[in-house]
């Protein structure tokens, strides 16, 4: 026969499992983290040294050209992060043996993807107005915003991630031409930080 505090743990847990999405893998955070830093090199060296990305100064390219190419690289991160986080999880909860898209994994789908389509559709707006210096403060902020809801559904971790997305993108905002470093620190750094953590904490 159990004892009772056996009993209350195993309902707690059974309670906790229906309603925060658990299976979410820090190594999933890692690899957005690598991704992000190896998207921030390549930005950095298309901004910095034009002449040697493109040949010569015949084909630098136009401003908001480039500006285009970047937003499309983080476009293509976003998918490369969100695909791994996706394998990654779902191979956690097979291990684990618990469902993986049951209503707390939708729920947190649903809050930290749409403040993220919103920034991006936001990020697509500030470029045609020409309000380039934005852009990774848009971002930034706007994920946070995401994190910040999903935070309820899923491990602690986020919820202080999310804090910190937020502050850089603060930051950006009034110091632009910081941008791209606050960039890679909310999207590069941060996420290693967090993923390494929540790997440790919940997966080892």
């Amino acid at each position: 026969m159990k004892k009772p505090e056996e009993e209350l743990a195993e309902i707690k847990s059974m309670m906790e499992r229906s309603t925060r999405f658990l299976s979410l893998s820090g190594l999933s955070g890692v690899l957005a983290g690598l991704y992000a830093s190896a998207g921030t090199g390549i930005a950095w060296y298309w901004i910095y040294f034009p002449y040697s990305a493109w040949g010569n100064e015949s084909f630098v390219l136009p401003f908001r050209e480039l500006l285009y190419r970047i937003l499309f690289l983080a476009l293509a991160i976003l998918v490369a992060a969100v695909a791994s986080a996706f394998l990654l999880s779902r191979r956690k909860s097979i291990q684990k043996t618990e469902p993986f898209w049951n209503p707390a994994s939708q729920r947190f789908s649903v809050s930290l993807f749409v403040p993220v389509l919103l920034g991006g559709l936001f990020s697509f707006s500030l470029l045609h107005e020409g309000a380039f210096q934005l852009i990774p403060a848009c971002m930034l902020l706007f994920y946070g915003l995401g994190l910040s809801q999903a935070a309820s559904f899923t491990l602690g971790e986020i919820k202080q991630l999310g804090w910190a997305q937020l502050a850089l993108g603060v930051l950006a905002a009034f110091a632009p031409s910081f941008g791209l470093l606050c960039w890679a620190i909310g999207f590069g750094v941060l996420h290693i930080i967090y993923g390494t953590m929540m790997y440790y904490r919940h997966e080892r």
